[in-house]
């Protein structure tokens, strides 16, 4: 700056320029700052690896620029610094900088340098170049992957590494436990000069004294020549090497083994569609070559926990698919692998699961179908482990490997870990001190004996399982097996290699003639027996001398043999082996029915060996380890998974085998035995296996030929009060055998219903209600009402009962069904024995009740109609059972009916019909029957056949010759099922019909004159059958009512049930006619007349009514009644029974009705004595009939005299015109058609026409409605033509008539098409006195129909006519011809209004000099209320039955007047009936 200042003013003259791009400040403080580019590298350095630091600008160009420096500097120190900066930017821009082309130069420095920093800074590099893909193939071509291996062997020598311990051991020595390490090398320096062998220690001396220089050529074993030491790694790192190294060995190995995971990650064995890729990738053959390969593997032996995962990851990479895979047992790896003792083992059993079962150890042949002999683990692992790796994941072997489990499928722990250890230390013991010595030494592969474990020795394994712990159900139920028929097909093997089984053949002596030890030295220490075999294995070992394959299998087996003797060696087959094999084989047929099913069992013959050699052993109930009983539960279980074991066992004459050991047992049974005694169990099983052999039709023909079957059974039975769950599989044995007839008889003649019956009467179903949960195997009770639940199914089968077996309720006394499939069929014998003992009606309840309910009544007390059950029904029946048990069991004897006519005491008393108790029954009616037609068709054959007997009594009672109890006991009988009957009947809609075809005999019960209580029972059976139609049609069809009819008279406390069965029967037409033929009238006359007991009368009439109401013959009978009462006592009965009694009883005087005390005893008498006459011969003759003669006609008086119209009284109804008739229409049509034949009469009686007429004109003025009925009946015309009569009394009427109709719509309408007016008029002329009222009418008729009868008028001159009138001229006669006049206006008024001629008429008027003096006056004052009034005395309706029935509604037709004093209330009391009956 300063010069520049100069300068400018120097040169003032001339523009002066800074110097810019020259100038630069130099620092003295950077100058000993390595810069590379624009970098410093110790920031760069000193910069954490991980740290997000800024990004590398120009990073390509910058790792130049460092590789540059690198390449220039001399410097050491300057080398590893650049190292170090391109490690870290080709780590971070690798992507940018792209592969390094000179990779092959950096491998080359690695296996060149001498000096350790500048060796790990190289592999650190080397580390991340790998990153690009590119590099990768250059470290391979440049012989890389090589001498990173060399490097790996240096991790041997670390020696302070933490060491892991095993829970039990420390197997490694610590390393201040210096040991002389092995002598291994040998070195020359002159030429062909050999020295050694030295150890390692003594070469470091060498080196250290100058004897060793870098030239030096050495040689150790697992070399391929003599080499210069500095070529040799060990020597070459350990001797030669300057500078401090960055790792440790162990480090360092780890940087390698993590380089060599990622090579082999870029190169997978299997492409995308994962075909598997050949050759091999380069990179795993160089690992898989025996250069590589076995150092890899030795890095097992340092344990170090972190190597030791690395390498069984790398292994388990480049096994992938190797070819060489199957020879990867040589380099020892599995025993290396298994020594490890560290926790991290899941990459160690990823790997060993991937290649245990594909290593080339043994010949295929000689390796077999087993897994265990396939796989290279086989000696050293327990079966199970072995079966566990094939099995299982990565995950859960490593838990197993490493836990303590002691089940079927592993039995492992730490203690058997730590042996095995021991073992395969021993094993290789003799080569990993030469390690320490020489790194690269090769491990010569020697097989190892087969490590026994103690821990197993009692234990059977087969396929994946421990059989001791499969059949150990108690601590493993339920334990899953993978496959059951392979397990099957295992377990046969094994039993038949069992039984097989020969003491060895090898000694002691021989064994050591071939490891060629010497003999008769006593035993020889383990590692002498040794090293023996190590030196023979590996001279004949088929690898290295493949003639020598036999004697290697020799001295395999002498080794084996000496190394397991301390092993339990049984002589021939172990008993506790075959138990483990047979009830192995129980649990798979029992749970895995249904895969088994389709597979025949193969191992029977040695089955049944098995059995008959323990039936016949003489020992067989003081051996410690009894066959029997899981031998017989095996034939069952196989039997009872599918039919065709069961043929097969009949094949191989096994069911008489199983008898024979049935037999033998059932000998030692006694009443002390105990359920867990062999003899018990043996019996347990071989019944359920012939519960289910009875199942096949081949099996139960051998069981009927084997009577002793049966005999056993029934023993096993007798002793089941000790041992109930015995005695309840002998009891569903039974069951199964039911099926079929022969067996069922032969059981039933061996007495087992003694056995079965017994166990029914210790159930207690207050254990069943309780809601407690109940336990086989802790409540005793619940033992108990199990048997008895079963012992009730085998006896329903027996019989043939059930249909379907009940389940029990969940009992598990055997889960299985044991053959209860077939449908058994019907015995009857058994059945006979069954009803005997256990009365008809449990033993029906077998086939349809369920067990629980059954058991609870048999166990409880009832009386109801089908059972009569106590404590004595109950004590009698276990009396008799337990005798004949002890009888049948001890002395062979039997009851000679087996039970069949068993009485119980308390039952001989009763009347049982159909199987009930009549007399529950009765006090019970409404108990619910089970099939109450058939006890009704019981009961009626019952009475049946009391009937005749019935009679008889009754003609000998009446002669007084009766005296003994019996007779009366049969009568209280009879009664009783006729009591019986009426329930039945009554309580069960549908079993009346059973009676159909019985009623000739029911009804001539009703004759047992004197049994009245058999008369009242028998009534009562008919009155409930009547509500059946059929029934009363048969009763039709019987013709036998005169029985009944008797009845009404004899047996008058019945009277009412009588009437009551009537009513119901008379629904039926024939009944009917038949009452009428037999008299049933003149009985119900008397009833309706005489009784006293209203009831029973209003219950008659109410009879009659019905009776009338039969459309066929229901007018005869109202003819027959008009005979004797009259006819509105009919209507009465029909309308309100009650009220007709109540007529009956009266005195009246009404329209309708005269009636008083002397017609009503008149009635009375003549019908009283017709009655009894009747019955009198009846009585004698069913078959007599009653009939009227024609001329029959009671002449009660009353009423004689009176005009009387269609049953009406007219002066009656004239005094009483509001009278609510109860046949109006009747009553109007008689009474026009009387009128109109009285006005065509020349010479009508006057008052009659009067009375008549007057009558008329009260009907219609009190019930105008009535009027519209005249038009269509056609009497209007002849009313008309009356008007023109010459006898002058009728044209009044005709005037009367039309006047009163001249009110109603339809009649004027009629009137208006008939010639009406013409007439009128004359009628007006003929009877001048007529002609207001006339007049009236017309105004009422013009107003309705104007233009037709206003045309009529004028046709026939009537306003002239009416004009005249009005003058006076014709109007002389009356008395008040003002009101005449008034009429005749309102009627020309009203002509006037008529549309069409109202003019016409007005002009007429206009010209009359009269009509303008009328026209407009009102003449209402004239006119009266109504000319009818004189006819209306003003009564109310009498539409009330004054006080006597209440049942009458307003309205109703009344009977009764409403008069004063009309109803005449008798004061005479009535006759008293004679209820002891008339007879005669």
């Amino acid at each position: 700056m300063r010069a520049f200042s100069v300068d400018r003013e120097l040169g003032s003259a001339t523009v002066i320029s800074w110097n810019h791009q020259e100038f630069e400040v130099k620092y003295e403080c950077l100058s000993d700052e390595i810069k590379i580019g624009d970098y410093y590298l110790r920031l760069l350095l000193e910069e954490d690896e991980n740290e997000e630091s800024s990004a590398i600008k120009r990073s390509y160009e910058f790792f130049n620029e460092l590789y540059h420096r690198f390449l220039l500097t001399p410097k050491v120190m300057m080398k590893c610094l650049c190292l170090q900066a391109l490690a870290i930017v080709y780590g971070k821009c690798y992507e940018e900088i792209g592969p390094f082309t000179d990779t092959k130069y950096i491998v080359g420095m690695l296996d060149r340098c001498t000096d350790k920093l500048e060796r790990d800074r190289l592999i650190l590099f080397l580390n991340k170049l790998i990153l690009n893909k590119k590099n990768v193939k250059d470290v391979m071509d440049s012989n890389g992957v090589r001498i990173l291996v060399d490097l790996l062997t240096l991790a041997h020598l670390h020696t302070s590494r933490a060491t892991v311990p095993l829970q039990s051991n420390v197997l490694e020595a610590a390393p201040d436990m210096k040991r002389e390490s092995e002598k291994e090398w040998y070195f020359g320096n002159a030429d062909k000069e050999r020295r050694g062998p030295f150890s390692f220690e003594e070469m470091q001396e060498f080196w250290n004294t100058g004897v060793l220089t870098a030239k030096t050529r050495c040689w150790a074993q697992g070399m391929d020549g003599w080499r210069p030491l500095q070529a040799i790694p060990q020597l070459k790192w350990c001797l030669l090497a300057t500078g401090q190294a960055v790792m440790n060995e162990s480090d360092l190995a780890t940087m390698i083994l993590n380089m060599l995971i990622s090579m082999c990650s870029y190169y997978p064995s299997r492409d995308q569609d994962n075909a598997i890729i050949r050759p091999l990738p380069k990179i795993k053959r160089m690992i898989s070559d025996n250069a590589c390969l076995p150092h890899i593997v030795q890095l097992l032996l340092t344990f170090d926990p972190i190597l030791v995962e690395k390498v069984a990851n790398l292994l388990y990479l480049v096994m992938q698919d190797n070819p060489n895979l199957q020879r990867l047992y040589l380099t020892g790896v599995f025993f290396f692998i298994m020594m490890y003792t560290g926790s991290n083992v899941l990459p160690v059993a990823r790997f060993l699961k991937y290649t245990h079962l594909k290593q080339a150890f043994k010949s295929e042949e000689s390796k077999g179908q087993d897994i265990v002999q396939r796989s290279v683990l086989g000696p050293v692992l327990p079966e199970a482990m072995v079966c566990y790796l094939e099995n299982y994941e990565a995950e859960r072997i490593s838990e197993i490997f490493l836990g303590e489990f002691d089940t079927p499928e592993a039995i492992w722990s730490s203690e058997m870990r730590r042996m095995m250890i021991e073992k395969i230390a021993a094993h290789v013991a003799d080569f990993s001190p030469r390690l320490q010595s020489n790194t690269r030494a090769l491990y010569q592969y020697c097989p190892i004996p087969v490590i026994s474990f103690p821990q197993l020795d009692n234990e059977l394994f087969c396929n994946i399982y421990y059989l001791r712990h499969l059949c150990d159900t108690t601590r493993f139920p339920n334990w899953p097996i993978r496959d059951a028929v392979k397990l099957l097909k295992d377990t046969l093997e094994a039993w038949k290699r069992e039984v097989e089984k020969k003491p060895p053949q090898m000694s002691v002596d021989d064994a050591y003639e071939v490891l060629s030890l010497p003999k008769g030295q006593g035993q020889h220490e383990e590692s002498k027996i040794r090293k023996a075999y190590f030196r023979l294995a590996q001279k004949y070992h088929p690898d290295k001398n493949p003639e020598g394959r036999d004697m290697f299998e020799k001295v395999n087996k002498a080794y084996e043999f000496l190394c397991t003797k301390s092993a339990r060696i049984v002589d021939g087959p172990d008993p506790e082996n075959i138990i483990l094999i047979l009830k192995t084989q129980s649990i798979l047929f029992n749970r895995h029915k249904q895969e088994l099913e389709p597979y025949k069992y193969a191992g029977y013959p040695m089955l049944i060996k098995t059995i008959t050699m323990e039936t016949e052993d003489d020992q067989l109930f003081s051996k410690t380890s009894p066959l029997l009983p899981a031998a017989a539960e095996l034939a069952f279980h196989t039997v009872n998974c599918s039919a065709l074991n069961a043929e097969e066992l009949r094949r191989e004459n096994g069911i008489e085998i199983l008898l024979e050991a049935l037999s033998r047992c059932v000998a030692v049974l006694t009443a002390s035995s105990k359920p867990e005694d062999m003899a018990v169990q043996v019996c347990g099983h071989i019944c359920k296996c012939y519960s289910v052999a009875a199942q096949f039709e081949e099996c139960r023909e051998k069981i009927i030929e084997l009577p002793n079957i049966i005999r056993d059974l029934c023993h096993i039975l007798f002793y089941g009060k000790g041992l109930p769950k015995t005695a309840a599989l002998a009891v569903q044995c039974v069951s199964s055998f039911a099926v079929d007839f022969f067996l069922q008889t032969h059981l039933y003649h061996a007495g087992v219903l003694w056995h079965l019956l017994v166990h029914l009467f210790n159930y207690d179903y207050t254990l069943e209600e309780s809601g407690v949960q109940a336990n086989q195997d802790t409540n005793q009770q619940e033992v108990a009402n199990c048997l008895a639940k079963l012992s009730l199914l085998a006896l329903s089968r027996l019989g043939g009962y059930t249909q379907v077996p009940h389940s029990l309720d969940g009992t598990n006394a055997v889960s299985e069904t044991n053959g209860l499939e077939g449908t058994p069929p019907e015995n009857p014998t058994i059945r006979k024995s069954l009803a005997a003992m256990l009365t008809p009606y449990i033993s029906r309840k077998l086939g349809t009740g369920s067990p629980a309910e059954v058991l609870k009544l048999l166990n409880s007390n009832s009386e109801n109609p089908y059972l009569i059950w106590n404590n004595g029904t109950r004590a009698e029946l276990l009396e008799f059972l337990e005798g004949q048990q002890e009888g049948n069991v001890k002395r062979g004897e039997n009851d000679k009916s087996f039970g069949a006519e068993f009485l119980f005491s308390d039952h001989s008393k009763e009347l049982i019909v159909g199987e009930i108790f009549v007399r529950v029954y009765n006090e019970q009616p409404s108990f619910p029957l089970e099939f109450p037609k058939a006890f009704a068709a019981s009961l009626l054959d019952y009475v049946g056949s009391q009937a005749q007997y019935l009679h008889t009594l009754l003609a000998m009672s009446q002669s007084n010759k009766v005296e003994s109890q019996q007779h009366a006991e049969r009568l209280r009988f009879a009664e009783m099922a006729l009591e019986a009957l009426r329930n039945v009947i009554k309580n069960n809609p549908g079993s009346e019909s059973e009676c159909i075809g019985h009623f000739k005999l029911l009804f001539s019960l009703l004759r047992v004159h004197g049994a009245g209580r058999v008369q009242q029972l028998v009534l009562e059976v008919v009155n409930t059958v009547t509500s059946n139609q059929d029934c009363v049609s048969n009763i039709a069809e019987s013709l036998v009512l005169s029985n009944l009819l008797l009845l009404l008279h004899s047996l008058p406390s019945s009277r009412q049930l009588v009437l009551e069965t009537l009513y119901a029967l008379t629904s039926n037409t024939k009944i009917v006619k038949e009452a009428m033929a037999k008299g049933a009238l003149i009985y119900l006359l008397d009833l309706f007349c005489n009784c006293t007991h209203p009831q029973v009368r209003t219950q008659t009439a109410e009879l009659f009514s019905k009776m009338t109401s039969d459309k066929l013959v229901g007018p005869k009978v109202r003819l027959t009644l008009m005979r004797f009462l009259p006819g509105v006592f009919m209507d009465a009965m029909r309308d309100n029974a009650e009220a007709a009694v109540h007529i009956f009883e009266g005195t009246h005087e009404n329209p309708e009705l005269i009636w008083n005390d002397t017609s009503r005893e008149k009635v009375s008498t003549t019908v009283r004595e017709m009655m009894l006459d009747h019955f009198k011969q009846q009585k004698d003759n069913p078959d007599v009939n009653w009939r009227l003669t024609d001329d029959f006609t009671v002449a009660y008086g009353a009423g004689q005299g009176e005009l009387e119209v269609g049953g009406v009284f007219l002066r009656i109804f004239i005094a009483q015109p509001g009278w609510v008739l109860r046949k109006p229409r009747e009553f109007l049509v008689s009474l026009l058609e009387t009128l109109t034949e009285l006005l065509e009469k020349n010479n009508p009686n006057g008052e009659a026409l009067e009375t008549v007429t007057t009558a008329a004109v009260c009907l219609f003025s009190t019930q105008s409605q009535l009027a519209d009925q005249v038009p269509p009946l056609g009497h209007l015309p002849r009313i008309l033509a009356a008007l023109n009569h010459r006898n002058n009394a009728v044209p009044k009427s005709s005037i009367r008539l039309i006047h009163v109709l001249s009110d109603n719509e339809l009649c004027v309408r009629s009137m208006a098409s008939l010639e009406t007016i013409g007439p009128l008029m004359a009628g007006m002329k003929a009877r001048a006195d007529m002609a207001g009222l006339a007049c009236e009418a017309l105004n009422r008729m013009f107003q309705k129909e104007q233009t037709e009868l206003v045309a009529q008028a004028l046709k026939v001159e009537l306003v002239p006519y009416l004009l005249k009138l009005l003058e006076g001229i014709g109007l002389e006669t009356l008395e008040n011809p003002s009101a005449t006049k008034a009429q005749i206006v309102k009627a020309l008024k009203s002509m006037t209004r008529s549309l069409q001629f109202g003019e016409q008429v007005n002009e007429i008027l206009a010209r009359s000099s009269v009509w303008s003096a009328f026209k407009d006056q009102k003449h209402d004052l004239f006119i009266s209320d109504s000319q009818t009034a004189g006819y209306l005395t003003g009564v109310s309706t009498p539409s009330l039955l004054a006080a006597s029935s209440p049942l009458r509604g307003p309205g109703v037709a009344g009977y009764l007047t409403a008069g004063t004093g009309a109803t005449v209330m008798s004061s005479v009391p009535p006759p008293v009936d004679n209820d002891i009956g008339d007879q005669g």
